[in-house]
């Protein structure tokens, strides 16, 4: 993120800790990876099991979740609870499907003769980490394998860590996993893009986790597609004098209970607001039973700013660039018109980010850390490749080979030169 931002008139509450992504050491974080992958890339299943006893005290006899597991941890899951997920899980297809069908091929006739063309070509193996973390997220698989399913991959499979909650495969099974492997962490990852004796190299890897896994799709990117490099949530709100400081309040304790490193903060032209807002928080604080998590979190990653006026609190926004960005203003829709930079945004004061979170339809894996100012979040589209290709016939090539000869003439590049004149 750039260092210099929009000048505010006032922080009623300051950032009391460097950002998340401060650039501190990871030196010990990127060897430890490495050691993990260089040794499932040479030994596969061995090492898996091995790092599976060490980071997460599991001993792995098999390392698939079987057919006859699958129906039991579906058996087991609560009807309200199974109901609930299968609806989020109908809410992400049906949008996926929707933005499936705005990806189109595409044929032209360039020049007489000159045919050029896309195909949408779905990846064919696609692994998904779905992560155990502090409480079991049910929408976790939803969002990385619904859509993959939808994209049409050929093969989506789910790594999960030995300890996750049960509900968690049934989760993964419901959105359509066709393989579930207990494997988590940095070795997960490694298995996925080198492939073991049990789990197949996939093509592209998806899906948030903690800091292991993050370097550890950083550092088998390359051969092996990833979605994204993801930092500890974020949530920010845009609001003018007509915010309502309890419903923002909850909405960014809602968030920062995710992780004691999630960054919550509101952008308002009004100081009323904005006192009354951290006001609120600390009062809310005191009855929320994840205080600890979330209270942690607004010390050291909470911020209010206080704006001039909707064109800098605007400016400011969109430096923040926030993974989730929430519009509480008098006219919520022209006010989300001029915003750029979001992760996702939740438009009125209806939208909270835990509809998204959960199950209305668009996807939670989302851009941080400032990536929101050059990529989208995790979709469909995701799960597809643009390919281009081209033919002639002797009208197209009248066109382009004289330029390209003497293109190529010009830069020296004789074999070129060739290969354009011979059709002529």
């Amino acid at each position: 993120m750039p260092d210099i931002a929009p000048a505010l008139r006032d922080r009623i509450k300051h950032l009391k800790a460097p950002r998340p992504d401060d650039g501190s050491d990871t030196s010990k974080i990127a060897a430890t990876v490495k050691e993990v992958l260089d040794a499932v890339r040479t030994r596969g299943d061995d090492a898996v099991r091995h790092y599976s006893r060490e980071f997460d005290k599991a001993e792995l006899s098999s390392i698939e979740v079987t057919d006859a597991e699958r129906a039991a941890a579906l058996a087991a899951l609560d009807p309200q609870t199974r109901r609930d997920t299968e609806f989020a899980i109908e809410r992400v297809r049906a949008f996926a499907e929707a933005q499936l069908k705005t990806i189109l091929p595409l044929e032209i006739e360039a020049l007489p003769g000159l045919h050029l063309g896309h195909r949408v070509i779905p990846v064919q193996r696609v692994g998904a980490y779905v992560p155990g973390g502090r409480y079991p997220l049910l929408s976790a698989p939803v969002m990385t394998l619904v859509p993959a399913k939808v994209a049409g991959c050929e093969e989506v499979i789910a790594c999960l860590p030995p300890g996750a909650h049960p509900a968690m495969i049934a989760g993964c099974h419901l959105s359509g996993a066709d393989r579930i492997f207990r494997v988590g962490g940095a070795q997960a990852i490694a298995a996925m893009a080198f492939g073991t004796q049990t789990i197949p190299a996939v093509d592209k890897v998806v899906g948030p986790g903690n800091a292991y896994v993050n370097e550890a799709k950083r550092q088998v990117f390359g051969p092996v597609g990833i979605d994204q490099l993801a930092g500890p949530s974020e949530i920010f709100i845009v609001a003018d004098e007509t915010g309502d400081a309890e419903m923002i309040a909850t909405d960014l304790l809602a968030q920062a209970e995710h992780d004691v490193r999630t960054r919550v903060g509101l952008i308002t032209t009004s100081r009323a607001l904005a006192e009354a807002t951290l006001a609120e928080v600390e009062r809310q604080l005191e009855g929320l039973t994840t205080a600890p998590v979330a209270g942690a979190a607004w010390a050291q990653f909470g911020e209010i700013a206080v704006c001039d006026d909707e064109e800098a609190m605007i400016a400011y926004s969109d430096h923040i660039a926030a993974e989730h960005l929430q519009v509480h203003t008098r006219d919520a829709h022209a006010t989300a018109a001029r915003l750029r930079n979001y992760g996702s945004l939740f438009i009125g004061t209806l939208a909270s980010v835990v509809y998204s979170d959960k199950c209305c339809g668009t996807n939670h894996t989302l851009p941080t850390m400032g990536a929101a100012r050059y990529t989208g979040g995790l979709w469909v589209g995701s799960f597809v490749r643009i390919c281009t290709h081209q033919w002639l016939d002797e009208r197209g090539v009248a066109a382009v080979a004289p330029p390209a000869v003497r293109q190529s003439a010009s830069e020296g590049l004789e074999g070129h030169r060739r290969a354009a004149a011979f059709r002529l």
